[in-house]
């Protein structure tokens, strides 16, 4: 019997990342994920026995020696675009190790998903992007770069963003960049490119643009997500508008943060339109139209299935961090406001726990939480924007709200989350089941004098909220 194929997966916890794992099983291969945080990655059960997790950080060159040398070939899907000011340096940086660490090993194909470099003056998104594939390009592999504009699909954070500004302003005053075309891609063709474009020995050694069916301006593909949804938007375009007010244009309206939010902008007054587009004759894809991907990415909102979302990258929230770090909650110099309750009914209380957050809201004071998230976003945080990817599915490292998962148990009955709002300390929120009590503690970290304020103020709120929350989950 023929041993499988192994293939290299960076990024594994991405957007694409999660959704492209079970893809390359189908298709027979025994998967390497490659993860910076070995708490974050969960593996379902159904896909564990053709996947091995290991430890890679690409900005740590002594982790690539856990690559094994067997591998077949690899897809580089990393991006640090929102994490860090000089993320186009660290982009090189792991650009640079990872070339040098597989030209060690012998390694047939290697594909990178980079974007759209057409245009003559590119944003320093773009330019890092064009970056990593001259220095990946440099291999003793068989390399292939497929170049993609905008991502259309359920929880794509181009599909996020344009849902927040349709969905909440029927009148908009824009920035003039909304007049720049580009050429949208729907997430279900850009992961049958990466599929069927590995060891085709056609496209070894080339880069390929793909993108959708139709070239739109950002004007155009809002007031088109507006007639999807039966809305009737009008949008205004101004020239007055300089890239910080845009920044902040979409940062207070969309869920996404400033630094991401700055960087879309910069990105967006680039032409992303397909000029090497021969690709799809070559594999045999027939790209779907901006509407096909849009109608496809509501039915996984409907009902409930969205594999991945933007929202879960810690840089969502701001943060760099590894759940490793704060999964332990510390006691000394810290306040605790802890709350037990007695449950009527186990499973019931359980199922709401893990429901906490997003469209269910906290149970109670709703509006309390809003006026939170509110103030957070005018600090700089990332608010309540963010919400939950599934609506009762729950795993470490996702987002709710402005918390992070750092850990989730529904048979141990235990879910720890992280506080990524701006604060003058560190806090943790904890619901754990045990001898047939609700177990609720609020921890609180405080840094200095504004720390210890912070905390006596808000805590006749807390005594309200968190009374009235552990109430609502044990009825």
């Amino acid at each position: 019997m023929m041993s499988k194929k192994k293939i290299l997966l960076t990024g594994a916890t991405g957007y694409i990342g999660k959704r492209f794992l079970p893809i390359l099983i189908q298709k027979g291969f025994h998967v390497i994920c490659g993860v910076r945080d070995l708490d974050r990655f969960v593996v379902p059960e159904e896909l564990e026995q053709d996947v091995t997790v290991i430890k890679l950080d690409l900005l740590d060159a002594t982790t690539l020696n856990s690559i094994p040398e067997d591998i077949d070939g690899a897809y580089y899907l990393i991006h640090s675009m929102s994490t860090s000011s000089n993320y186009k340096e660290l982009e090189l940086k792991c650009a640079i190790n990872f070339r040098t660490a597989l030209d060690k090993i012998k390694v047939k194909h290697v594909i990178y998903l980079s974007g759209i470099v057409n245009d003559k003056n590119l944003s320093k998104h773009l330019s890092s992007r064009k970056d990593v594939e001259n220095e990946l390009a440099k291999g003793t592999y068989n390399f292939t770069t497929l170049r993609a504009g905008i991502i259309i699909g359920s929880g794509s954070a181009s599909f996020e963003i344009i849902r927040d500004i349709v969905e909440k302003l029927p009148l908009m005053i824009t920035p003039k960049w909304l007049n720049t075309k580009c050429q949208p891609i729907g997430i279900t063709d850009v992961l049958s490119f990466l599929e069927k474009a590995l060891f085709r020995e056609e496209v070894f050694n080339k880069s390929f643009d793909i993108g959708g069916a139709d070239i739109l301006t950002y004007k155009e593909m809002l007031l088109q997500f507006g007639k999807a949804r039966n809305l009737k938007r009008t949008i205004i375009t101004i020239p007055v508008m300089t890239p910080k007010l845009s920044s902040y244009w979409l940062y207070f309206v969309t869920s996404t943060s400033y630094k991401l939010a700055t960087a879309l902008v910069s990105s967006m007054k680039v032409e992303v339109i397909c000029k090497n587009n021969d690709l799809s004759e070559i594999l045999g894809i027939t790209p779907l139209s901006y509407r096909e991907s849009l109608d496809k990415a509501f039915v996984k909102i409907k009902s409930n299935q969205i594999a991945s979302s933007w929202k879960d990258a810690f840089s969502s929230g701001g943060m760099d961090m590894k759940i490793a770090q704060y999964i332990k909650v510390p006691k000394f110099g810290c306040f605790t406001d802890a709350r037990t309750r007695k449950y009527n009914n186990k499973q019931d209380c359980i199922e709401k726990i893990w429901s906490i957050g997003g469209t269910t809201g906290w149970y109670y004071a709703n509006w309390l939480w809003r006026i939170r998230g509110y103030i957070d976003k005018l600090f700089g945080g990332v608010g309540l924007r963010r919400g939950r990817t599934n609506e009762n599915a729950v795993i470490a490292g996702d987002s709710i709200d402005f918390w992070r998962v750092l850990y989730a148990n529904k048979k141990e009955g235990r879910l720890l989350l992280f506080a990524e709002m701006k604060l003058p300390g560190e806090a943790w929120l904890e619901f754990k089941i045990k001898d047939e009590v609700l177990i609720q503690t609020a921890t609180f970290r405080p840094l200095g004098l504004s720390g210890r304020l912070y905390w006596y103020s808000v805590l006749p709120f807390h005594g309200f909220i968190f009374k009235g929350m552990l109430k609502q989950l044990t009825k």
